[in-house]
């Protein structure tokens, strides 16, 4: 994953991303009075949070942590504390300060979605774009769009690993190059299958460290424990091959060794990956290949 162009320059245009398909406009509140830069980071209006979304986060954070136990990995159960409060939403600069001098990552907030190139280029700098507002109470056991909630809880503690962020921070390079030749999305299944639908294979047994499954009090029992998705070993082209599901249970992860694996997977240039990758064609979620058993 060639890391040449971290410092490739983001569209001045403050509109919002869309990804999938919705019957409406995506959320957040992209004018902000022009607070919003042109890189898509914004100021955390702390102050505007009232004490009902406090509550959700909270009621949000005590459900999902009690979920934890021999479903999530080691280094994200490590990492967790560094969030700091749990009774209300964190200020992120108070965040970033025990975050920079972890890893040197900081987070920066944004309106909601953005798009390819600026997302890519936060990452190359080691700056993970975290949406701000969060969902309505209605909302608390499924949300469309990624929260401060699905941000902070299930990203940000990875962040804290140093293998892992220096992963993130390579795919945010090599992010940049795969938009320039064209294959942002075939480069995005990875980011799914790995930052948000991951699962690590540790000396006691199977654990996930991605921010979708961590986020989920559903998805995260599914992901470890059912005997109904596929499990696969991760391969990049049989991963960059798979569609995935935005709106149901993932039908297949796939399986890692070690975050250092993950980081040594993506040192090459992927610019012949691309070129394979126009030629094969996509698979299915949930579709097994000749020889391949889903029970990696």
């Amino acid at each position: 994953m060639d890391s040449s162009a971290a410092a490739a320059v983001v569209t001045p245009a403050i509109t919002p991303a869309v990804y999938g398909a919705s019957d409406r406009p995506p959320r957040g509140d992209y004018s902000r009075g022009g607070a919003v830069l042109a890189d898509y980071t914004c100021p955390q209006d702390w102050a505007s949070y009232t004490p009902a979304d406090h509550d959700t986060y909270r009621r949000l954070y005590e459900r999902q942590v009690a979920q934890l136990p021999g479903l999530a990995c080691d280094a994200f159960i490590e990492a967790l504390p560094s969030l700091g409060v749990k009774d209300r939403i964190p200020r992120f600069d108070e965040l970033n300060e025990r975050l920079h001098r972890a890893t040197g990552w900081e987070i920066v907030a944004v309106p909601g979605l953005i798009p390819e190139l600026p997302f890519f280029t936060l990452l190359a700098n080691r700056k993970f774009p975290v949406t701000d507002w969060i969902r309505k109470p209605e909302e608390f056991d499924y949300i469309v769009e990624p929260d401060v909630f699905h941000d902070l809880f299930g990203h940000v503690p990875m962040l804290f690993d140093p293998t892992f962020a220096d992963y993130v921070q390579r795919y945010g390079q090599g992010g940049i190059k795969a938009h320039e030749l064209g294959a942002g999305e075939k480069l995005a299944r990875l980011y799914w299958y790995t930052v948000e639908f991951g699962l690590i294979r540790q000396p006691d047994g199977l654990r996930a460290y991605g921010a979708g499954i961590l986020s989920s009090v559903g998805e995260l029992r599914h992901a470890v424990l059912s005997d109904e998705p596929r499990r696969l070993p991760l391969d990049l082209l049989r991963t960059m091959r798979t569609r995935y599901k935005i709106d149901t249970y993932q039908a297949n992860y796939f399986v890692i060794d070690s975050f250092k694996q993950l980081f040594d997977l993506t040192e090459p240039d992927f610019t012949p990956l691309y070129e394979s990758l126009k030629v094969a064609p996509d698979i299915e979620a949930g579709v097994l290949l000749p020889g391949e058993s889903g029970k990696a």
